[in-house]
């Protein structure tokens, strides 16, 4: 069984930006090293089936309200707390289905779960599958897969 690498995630993160997101086209999601990740805002999904584990969107807070913006077609200054939930649970989706259709089916995804100030300690029995540290109009964007370790039972897999 294949799990999504970095590569996969890159590929995934240009796809998603310049179609949802790059509304100038000049906003790339941008690679860069871990050293300048802010987990403020965190959306994650769950992948059930032949693979289980998760996918998280996480960011800075203004980050976050610019996802909004884009997607929801608003002024920045408009966005509003519930914005910022569905905006960044939609990208969460949309990132995770492109992971999804990567993997052995049959795989379904969970409805979006946002997390303010981060996800840490929130998963626990996973190891981490791949990650994308990026910049997306000079704040942080992390992209990270996660593989749940135990089946539902909780017995190692």
């Amino acid at each position: 069984m294949t799990n999504p690498t970095e590569e996969d995630l890159k590929v995934i993160a240009e796809q998603v930006w310049s179609s949802y997101l790059d509304l100038d086209g000049a906003s790339p999601l941008v690679p860069t090293p871990a050293e300048k990740h802010v987990a403020d805002v965190t959306a994650s999904v769950s992948v059930t089936g032949a693979w289980r584990g998760h996918v998280l969107v996480s960011c800075s807070d203004t980050a976050a309200r610019n996802v909004a913006a884009a997607l929801l077609s608003i002024e920045f200054d408009d966005v509003a707390e519930e914005d910022v939930a569905d905006a960044l649970g939609e990208l969460a989706n949309i990132i995770g289905g492109n992971v999804k259709s990567l993997l052995p089916e049959p795989c379904a995804l969970s409805l979006p779960h946002v997390h303010v100030e981060g996800a840490s300690g929130r998963y626990p029995a996973v190891t981490e599958v791949c990650h994308l540290d990026g910049s997306w109009l000079d704040e942080a964007v992390t992209v990270t897969v996660l593989e749940s370790t135990t089946d539902l039972a909780g017995a190692p897999v």
